[in-house]
């Protein structure tokens, strides 16, 4: 049965991403200094198709498991637009589903990945991308607005996040406005390394209190 998951690195200060986000400045421009742990390892090149990273660690050995358990995904259209002239053929060969109120036919890709536009809400990307996801995992990719939305629904079933051990100051929060009184969050592991500290959480959503 597929899980709602989303893997996300964060500053110490806890921003997903800097400030002037967009197609010529993706993250902000900050992206070196929250994912240099996953840009070290070959792995991570490996999955892009391209020769690349210095290290095969436990990190590596993370990023090939949570590319294994992954079967689709969503993502926001500010994302999309980020990515969009600069991400190489067939990064994320599965289905991604893109929320967005423009509409437009679907990008289908050579190889495995398809991006479709998603025009009625999360619920309905979360619909389809469970069906084309067959029992593997369906993450949310981001930003950090997409993840909120998510988890203030209360669909999220365990995240992770990788912390890198740099102050940004301002930016985007990953975890800006979400609603505490939601779940019940237990810490699954924690891994350190040379670049970042791996977190994985376990999310229950709270039962309602009974009606008097």
């Amino acid at each position: 049965m597929s899980k709602i998951i989303f893997d996300s690195g964060i500053s110490l200060d806890g921003f997903f991403a800097g400030d002037n986000r967009g197609p010529e400045n993706p993250m902000g421009g900050v992206s070196a200094k929250i994912h240099s742990w996953m840009f070290n390892q070959k792995a991570f090149w490996a999955y892009l198709g391209v020769e690349g990273g210095k290290e095969d660690t436990l990190d590596g050995t993370y990023i090939r498991e949570t590319i294994a358990r992954t079967g689709a995904f969503i993502m926001g259209k500010r994302m999309f637009e980020e990515g969009e002239a600069s991400w190489p053929n067939d990064l994320y060969k599965a289905d991604v589903y893109v929320l967005t109120h423009e509409v437009r036919e679907p990008w289908v890709q050579e190889g495995s990945t398809t991006f479709y536009f998603i025009n009625d809400g999360i619920e309905s990307a979360l619909d389809k991308a469970i069906k084309s996801a067959k029992g593997k995992d369906v993450r949310i990719q981001g930003g950090a607005n997409t993840i909120q939305q998510f988890l203030n629904a209360g669909l999220v079933d365990e995240f992770f996040i990788h912390i890198a051990p740099v102050f940004l100051g301002s930016g985007i929060r990953l975890f800006e406005g979400i609603d505490k009184d939601i779940y019940d969050i237990k810490i699954m592991e924690v891994l350190p390394s040379d670049f970042t500290t791996h977190l994985r959480y376990k999310l229950t959503k709270k039962s309602a209190s009974p009606t008097k």
